[in-house]
């Protein structure tokens, strides 16, 4: 014999066994969320390093000599590879450690006496791959000189200071 108690119980497990999975369903999907905000995280820790170094390398001597950026963007194009070489063992996390998944190429963008906005390539890619796939930043800084240097070409001679911006396009292979 059967009676309305046993349908009653039917229709109750079967709402049980539905809340649970769904109680289930719930906490297998919040726990496997992965972020897209998370995916550039390494981008903007590559950046601040970039921006640090930089920094580091405009500060001048305690002698009041000129910072060693100074330094290199009066070279111009003939000291690019240096400039990218030193700004490469100042992004090293400890000393003598070689990091050869960082690759950089250094560009210099300036004002020609004609009023013409001029960019240079400082240096190649020290990574000769490059394919441009890779998530590069790119950092940047002005840089503030005094007179004419000689290695920038078209630049002109004025007697006042004039900036020059620096940008490193910096990545990892």
């Amino acid at each position: 014999m059967v009676n309305d108690r046993g349908q009653l119980y039917t229709m109750e497990g079967v709402a049980a066994g539905v809340i649970m999975l769904l109680t289930a369903y719930i906490v297998v999907s919040t726990t496997s969320v992965y972020t897209a905000g998370d995916t550039h995280i390494p981008d903007m820790q590559l950046e601040q390093l970039g921006s640090d170094v930089l920094a580091m390398m405009d500060t001048p001597d305690r002698d009041g000599k000129e910072s060693q950026l100074v330094g290199f963007v009066k070279m111009g194009t003939g000291g690019g590879n240096d400039l990218r070489d030193a700004f490469l063992n100042n992004s090293r996390m400890r000393a003598g450690d070689p990091d050869n998944d960082l690759h950089a190429q250094v560009f210099l963008s300036y004002r020609r006496s004609d009023g013409s906005v001029n960019t240079t390539e400082l240096s190649p890619p020290s990574d000769p791959g490059f394919t441009g796939r890779e998530n590069a930043v790119r950092v940047t800084r002005w840089v503030q000189l005094d007179g004419n240097p000689s290695g920038i070409p078209g630049l002109g001679y004025s007697p006042r200071p004039r900036a020059v911006l620096v940008e490193v396009l910096l990545w990892r292979a």
